[in-house]
C-alpha cells in the first residue's frame, strides 16, 4: 500500500493502519510533517521551523508496517498501478491513498506569480520571515526607503491564514521590532489586508467575522473589504478600486488549488482542480485508489464541497484506511460522512474567534484560550508541544520573539 503526502491526511491514513497486515510506504518530497496552521507564527518570528515540523521517520519508528520514501511523485499509471517518481523509478501499489494537499491559486492576476510571497510550506514561512526582517534592516540603514513603501505589507485574502498573518505582523512590529529598531520610525509600518468580499472569515458566522475585523482594526491593521488585487509589480500593488499601494511585500493567501498531482491523474476534476471521487472517497473506476483532504472534491450531505481544512483531511484519511481494510476482508465500502467540528482563527494576543458544534461561538480571551489548547493538542510529538508551549509562554510574558534571525546561504 502506498500513501502520497505526509500532511494531516497521509499521517492519519498510515496511523489508522497500525496492526493491519499491510506493508505501507509513505511518499513525500520532504522528510518531515509540517503543522500548517502555525506556519504564520514561523513567518512572524513567534516560533521556529522545527517547532512545527516533525521527521516522518520519527513519527513512525514504532509502527513497523510503515516505511518512508523521500521522493516527488511526477505521474500515476492507474492501469498499471504504479507511481512515477522524480528519480526515474516506479513505485508499485495494490492500494493507493492520494493525500498530496493543495497549492496556491493566483487566479491569473497579472504579476502575482512573479512578485507575491506565499505561505503554504515551511520554506515559504522561513523565506517570508527573512524577507520581512530584511525590510526593516534596509529601512534602518536607509530611512528614505520608508517613503518608498519598504514598510508597507499587503496581505491578500481575508480567510483564516490572512487574518492570522495580518494580526501576527502588527504584533511583531508593535511589540518586538519597535524595541529592536529604536532609530527607525516603526510606527510608519503598515499592514493592509485586502478581501474582495464584504467580510473577512467568510466561512464564519457574520457576527464572528465582524468581531475579527474590529479586532484587526483595533490593532492597527488596515482592513479593506470589497477590494482585491488587480495587479502586482515590483514596488507596488494596484487594487481593484484603482488605488495603488507602494510595497515590496505582497503576501498571497487569497486562494488554493489542488496539488498538481491531480492534473497528472488524467481524471475528471472539479472546482479548484480537485479530484472527483465516489461517496466512499475512491476514484471512479479505480476502487483501489482513494483521494482525501484538499485533493478530493468530496461533498457533504447537501452536496457542498467539503472545506480544505485539517479536520476534513484527518477524517477522510481514517475513512479511506477503513475502506481498504473492508476491501481486504471482502466487505463492502461505506460512504464518507464529514463531521464538522468547528472553525477557529486568532487575531493575536488575547483575541480569537471560535465556532464550535452546537452553535457555540467564542471570541476574545475565551476564544483565544480555546485556540491555544486545540493547536497544542493537534501538534505532532511531545517535543513540539513542549517547545511551542514554552515559546508561547515566553512571548506572552516578555513580549519578545526569539526566532527573528536572518540566516542566508
Amino acid at each position: 500500500m502506498v500513501i502520497v503526502g505526509a500532511g494531516f491526511g497521509g499521517l492519519n491514513a498510515a496511523r489508522a493502519l497500525r496492526g493491519v497486515p499491510v506493508d505501507v510506504t509513505l511518499v513525500d518530497e520532504n522528510n518531515f510533517h509540517t503543522f500548517q496552521p502555525l506556519l504564520y507564527q514561523v513567518a512572524t518570528a513567534g516560533l521556529d521551523g522545527d517547532d512545527i515540523a516533525h521527521a516522518v521517520r520519527g513519527i513512525f519508528h514504532r509502527q513497523r508496517n510503515v516505511g518512508f520514501r523521500l521522493a516527488r511523485v511526477t505521474g500515476v499509471d492507474l492501469d498499471g498501478r504504479a507511481l512515477h517518481l522524480d528519480d526515474g523509478t516506479d513505485l508499485r501499489y495494490d492500494h493507493l491513498v492520494l493525500a498530496a494537499g493543495a497549492t496556491t491559486a493566483t487566479y491569473g492576476i497579472p504579476g502575482v506569480e512573479e512578485h507575491a510571497l506565499t505561505l503554504k510550506s515551511l520554506a515559504d514561512a522561513v523565506h517570508l520571515r527573512t524577507h520581512v526582517l530584511e525590510q526593516f534592516e534596509q529601512a534602518d540603514a536607509r530611512p528614505e526607503l520608508v517613503d518608498e513603501g519598504a514598510l508597507n505589507f499587503v496581505v491578500a485574502g481575508g480567510g483564516p491564514t490572512g487574518v492570522e498573518l495580518a494580526g501576527g505582523l502588527v504584533e511583531l512590529f508593535d511589540k518586538v521590532l519597535r524595541r529592536d529598531f529604536h532609530r527607525l520610525a516603526v510606527d510608519r509600518a503598515r499592514v493592509v489586508l485586502v478581501e474582495p468580499t464584504d467580510r473577512v472569515l467568510g466561512s464564519f458566522h457574520p457576527r464572528s467575522s465582524a468581531r475579527a475585523a474590529a479586532a484587526l482594526r483595533a490593532r492597527g491593521v488596515e482592513v479593506l473589504l470589497g477590494v482585491g488585487v488587480a495587479k502586482a509589480e515590483e514596488g507596488a500593488v494596484t487594487l481593484t478600486d484603482g488605488s495603488r499601494v507602494p510595497t515590496r511585500t505582497l503576501i498571497w493567501t487569497a486562494g488554493v488549488r489542488a496539488h498538481p498531482l491531480a492534473d497528472a491523474l488524467g481524471v475528471p476534476l472539479g472546482r479548484g482542480g480537485r479530484v472527483m471521487v465516489e461517496p466512499d472517497l475512491s476514484l471512479p473506476d479505480h476502487p483501489e485508489v482513494f483521494v482525501v483532504g484538499d485533493l478530493a472534491a468530496a461533498t457533504d450531505a447537501d452536496g457542498q464541497l467539503l472545506p480544505q481544512v485539517a479536520p476534513a483531511a484527518i477524517q477522510g484519511a481514517r475513512h479511506a484506511a477503513a475502506q481498504i481494510v473492508a476491501q481486504l476482508e471482502g466487505r463492502p465500502t461505506t460512504p464518507f460522512r464529514y463531521r464538522d467540528k468547528g472553525s477557529m482563527a486568532t487575531i493575536g494576543r488575547n483575541h480569537a474567534v471560535a465556532e464550535l458544534p452546537g452553535n457555540i461561538r467564542l471570541s476574545g480571551t475565551l476564544g483565544w484560550l480555546a485556540w491555544l489548547g486545540l493547536h497544542l493538542m493537534m501538534l505532532v510529538g511531545f517535543r513540539n508541544r513542549a517547545n511551542v508551549f514554552v515559546n508561547w509562554a515566553w512571548n506572552y510574558l516578555t513580549y519578545d520573539r526569539g526566532s527573528r534571525l536572518i540566516a542566508s546561504g
